[in-house]
């Protein structure tokens, strides 16, 4: 199991997470390490390295839709990529994880972008 950290109560949010698991189906559900604090509308990329497989889901850009706190869908089909796994054994590149990074929101919600709030000194 790769060695990855992802912080999960970050001063900024919304944060990047983990990736624990990809179906493959349409949408594809995408399953986090902990709760990814997502709301539905949010635009995510998805970083998956060659090791964890379906790689033609690499840096791939959708919209969810929040199913639970680990997981939401992603309007990206992908019933017809490779499987994604999390390798077991260590290797050369044991600390590159897949993870979902949120880089946007719909623009008609907007419900996202206030809680960025740094410490008052």
């Amino acid at each position: 199991m790769p060695r990855c950290y992802a912080n999960p109560n970050p001063i900024f949010t919304p944060a990047m997470r983990l990736i624990a698991a990809v179906t493959q189906s349409n949408p594809t559900e995408v399953t986090t390490t902990f709760a990814h604090g997502y709301i539905s509308g949010t635009i995510v990329r998805l970083d998956i390295p060659p090791a964890c497989g379906m790689q033609q889901m690499n840096g791939l850009t959708g919209t969810i839709l929040v199913t639970g706190t680990t997981t939401f869908d992603i309007n990206i089909d992908s019933t017809l990529f490779d499987a994604f796994s999390i390798p077991v054994s260590p290797g050369a590149h044991e600390d590159i994880c897949a993870q979902v990074v949120p880089i946007g929101e719909v623009s008609a919600i907007l419900t996202a972008a206030v809680q960025n709030i740094l410490p008052f000194p």
